[in-house]
């Protein structure tokens, strides 16, 4: 082969790869900078680059939305919801990675120059005066070519020719995907924010736990800020500023919750000039530094505050009054009160959770009768005998709605609370137990099985099964101001021994059950009981008890989905409750109380003494 004609041979060759990895970024499109036409898997594409897939998003889909949210990536933590709520708009959250106060500034100037703009809400802090204009990687931390100007020819070549390794990581990343977020996909994409279905169920009632399980919080890093571009920073909210007051958009600045591990490093002086010098710009809310910031439950990690915090920020922005907030939580900050915030910076706060927690312990029955049987069968004697102790050691029974108003209004509970429960149904909780609870003025919650309410027959079987009361009981007892009636699933508790196929006996997916196959049992199991029970007491379910106590991360963002705000396990312990933190209702620990439980050790096993 002449020499020329391996060239040409070598040519071509090289010409065949260059399309080859051209055509393959194309059609993966691992940043979704082409539109991702063929996987439509944004939420993948954010979580490779917000800067650059987010406006991609935005140029087909803008006309869905009038008003933006900005900021770092904390901004994910304020509620694209409660902000078309309160200010009667349709939001986008705009968040990216870090806080780089320049990329915030071009992309608020994009979005003000193509698309319609009514609001713009700007989240920031201090720590935004830290760096600017800095990229750290050219395919995964820049901007948009669109956002600052620069050539899209060379723009759309580097994404064309990037390392096929993207490409083949978002294809193997495809077939493993499943419904909760996964560390390649954890954006919402219809608002553009994180997906924090999976964080927003997880267990964090118990502090030493939680810094178990998130070690940042036992051993903070320290942080060296030097906050050395005050001007650049203060340069760009002015810029932004002057940009919404040309253009008619309504802009509100907050500087977002910071842990105080991270804010007590500040520079004082550094702080004043930086809170001073943007006083005067525009006046701003600020929820950087409050003693709720010294309880790392209020934070995912090092950085981010959670949902929740962020709920409490805007109800206190715009006076909602239905959610808990910490008093003294938020301040309006103006050029004549602005020295006197920067001074909480040195209050040297002292965690202290005694005014927003409490204790909580859930009792846990299920059938009584005149004598004890088998563990889960207490005697009518045994059982007066427990709930006399309580009414006797100073405890009150209180319900499931009560534990609710506590979390997210703020309403204080007893002194000493106790939750009790029967879980299944059965006559005997209104033939013996309804009676003696009135007695002694308890509260109590029943969970039933919705197929077997008014039954003493298994389903539609000849089988015999232990009484349950039916919906006019359950009507009288909810009547009386002491009963509600909730969930134990439809029918997801059932008997393997009266099944002719395999028995769910619990929320749990059978063996070679899909995931996608499960959910819809779950929704459709728990719809089901969820209507009947409020069409027959017509009362709300807000409540399910898991059968056997079993439970997973999927079955309890499906629930929190469909509005159940209360879960219990069959796991023992205390429940710690925390005002402002849904999550601690999340798989409740709960007591069990047995025949040969004594009224003292129960009341030890409760806290007492």
């Amino acid at each position: 082969m002449s020499s020329k004609k391996w060239l040409l041979m070598f040519a071509c060759s090289v010409l065949i790869i260059v399309f080859a990895i051209a055509g393959f970024n194309f059609i993966t499109d691992p940043f979704g900078v082409f539109g991702d036409r063929f996987f439509n898997w944004y939420s993948y594409n954010f979580t490779q680059n917000p800067r650059v897939a987010k406006i991609a998003y935005l140029d087909r889909h803008h006309e869905k939305y009038d008003s933006y949210l900005i900021g770092s990536s904390s901004t994910s933590s304020l509620s694209v919801e409660r902000l078309n709520k309160y200010m009667n708009a349709s939001f986008y959250n705009m968040f990216m990675y870090g806080a780089d106060i320049y990329d915030v500034e071009q992309t608020v100037k994009y979005i003000v120059k193509n698309f319609t703009v009514k609001n713009i809400v700007l989240n920031i802090g201090p720590i935004n005066a830290e760096k600017y204009n800095k990229e750290s990687h050219p395919l995964t931390d820049n901007l948009h070519a669109k956002t600052d100007g620069s050539s899209l020819a060379r723009f759309y070549v580097k994404y064309l020719f990037a390392n096929p390794n993207y490409g083949l990581a978002k294809i193997r990343s495809f077939y493993r995907d499943g419904y909760l977020p996964q560390v390649f996909d954890v954006f919402d994409v219809p608002t553009g924010a994180y997906d924090k279905s999976a964080r927003d169920i997880e267990r964090i009632q118990d502090l030493e736990d939680y810094k178990e399980n998130y070690p940042v919080f036992s051993n903070y890093p320290r942080f060296n800020y030097e906050f050395a571009h005050i001007d650049d920073f203060i340069g760009s909210v002015r810029e932004i500023k002057l940009l919404c007051d040309e253009n008619d958009i309504n802009l509100t600045v907050i500087f977002f919750p910071l842990y105080y591990g991270h804010y007590k490093a500040f520079n004082p002086e550094r702080l004043e000039e930086i809170y001073s010098k943007l006083a005067g710009i525009t006046d701003f809310w600020d929820f950087s530094v409050h003693p709720l910031c010294t309880d790392p439950r209020f934070f995912y990690d090092a950085t981010h505050f959670r949902n929740a915090l962020g709920d409490m920020a805007l109800a206190r922005i715009f006076g909602d009054e239905t959610v808990y907030v910490p008093e003294d939580f938020g301040h309006y900050v103006t050029p004549v009160n602005v020295l006197k915030q920067v001074e909480k910076y040195q209050a040297g706060h002292v965690f202290d959770d005694s005014g927003y927690t409490i204790k909580v312990p859930v009792l846990l029955y299920h059938h009584l009768d005149e004598t004890a049987g088998g563990s889960l069968v207490i005697s009518k004697e045994r059982f007066e005998a427990q709930i006399r102790a309580l009414a006797e050691a100073g405890y009150t029974g209180v319900s499931l709605q009560q534990l609710v108003d506590y979390v997210e209004k703020g309403r204080e509970l007893p002194e000493k609370p106790v939750l009790i429960t029967f879980d299944d149904g059965y006559a005997s909780n209104y033939e013996i137990a309804y009676p003696i609870l009135k007695k002694y003025n308890m509260k109590a919650a029943i969970f039933v099985i919705g197929s077997s309410v008014g039954k003493d027959r298994y389903k539609d079987t000849g089988y015999p099964i232990i009484p349950h009361f039916g919906y006019e009981e359950a009507r009288e007892m909810i009547a009386s101001g002491l009963i509600e009636i909730q969930s134990h699933t439809y029918d997801m508790h059932q008997s393997a021994d009266y099944e002719l196929n395999t028995a769910r006996t619990a929320m749990s997916r059978l063996e070679g059950e899909s995931e996608k196959a499960f959910m819809q049992a779950v929704r459709d199991d728990f719809t089901r009981s969820k209507k009947d029970i409020e069409e027959q007491t017509k009362s709300p379910v807000i409540a399910l008890s898991y059968p056997l106590g079993r439970y997973s991360d999927l079955t309890e963002a499906l629930l929190r989905e469909m509005g159940v705000k209360i879960t219990l396990s069959t796991e023992p312990g205390i429940n710690t409750l925390i005002k402002g933190l849904p999550q601690c209702l999340r798989a409740l620990k709960r007591i069990a109380a047995r025949e040969d439980t004594s009224p003292e050790t129960l009341i030890k096993m409760l806290g007492g003494p």
